[in-house]
């Protein structure tokens, strides 16, 4: 209690130029047979806080090259910085979720100057910008197989032009994640099981990926070709 967490991770404590970005970017590009470059990763934070520097970079690495799959992890909390994004090359979107339904989101993420409309907002601007979406969704076992949540996320998937989910195991507590949702502790009978909800979302949506990474251009293009 008297020392702050050491982080396992040392941050950056300034944001590099756009430049600086892109020739990260086609060093990687340049070296790799089927890469993937990606901005943000959860722990980082949120990548569209700086979108227009993003922005500038991702038009700095396709003014060199069309190779590669150029990638946001987000919230997806800023629509319209999303559309710059996708609208300057940005190839692919992974949205991260713990919840298709709004009152659960805004209990676990509890968004700040955002809500779970915006995020909506930027999957359909995705979809219409012909992007790669994947959903990053967290899954706790006790609330994501139960069958009102699988009901909204089979919607949920069919309403958006969803491509891919990456299944992400949640690191939290289970007790202290259903007090935050404010949920009860489940009955057996209103749950199905994860393995169950996984198989049979990809069961009735035959076109979606699944995975734990961001996918590659050739990965996609394999999977398509089934």
């Amino acid at each position: 209690p008297e020392k702050k967490i050491p982080v396992t991770q040392p941050r950056i404590n300034f944001v590099p130029l756009p430049e600086e970005i892109a020739e990260v970017a086609l060093f990687h590009i340049a070296n790799v047979k089927d890469p993937v470059v990606s901005f943000g990763q959860g722990c980082e934070g949120e990548p569209l806080m700086v979108s227009a520097t993003i922005e500038k970079a991702i038009k700095l690495i396709r003014s060199v090259t069309e190779k590669g799959m150029i990638n946001l992890n987000t919230n997806a909390s800023k629509p319209q910085a999303v559309a710059r994004l996708f609208d300057a090359g940005l190839d692919s979107i992974r949205v991260s979720l713990n919840s298709v339904r709004a009152e659960y989101y805004h209990r676990y993420y509890r968004p700040n100057a955002y809500t779970f409309a915006d995020v909506i907002r930027s999957i359909k601007i995705a979809g219409r910008k012909n992007g790669f979406i994947s959903l990053n969704y967290l899954v706790m076992p006790g609330f994501t197989d139960l069958k009102q949540e699988y009901l909204s996320l089979k919607r949920f998937i069919a309403s958006n032009d969803i491509d891919m989910i990456q299944w992400r195991n949640m690191n939290f507590d289970p007790l202290k994640y259903f007090k935050k949702l404010r949920i009860a502790r489940p009955n057996p009978d209103s749950l199905m099981g994860v393995r169950e909800v996984i198989d049979n979302i990809h069961y009735d949506f035959p076109h979606l990926l699944k995975g734990y990474f961001n996918p590659s251009r050739q990965r996609i293009k394999r999977f398509f070709k089934k």
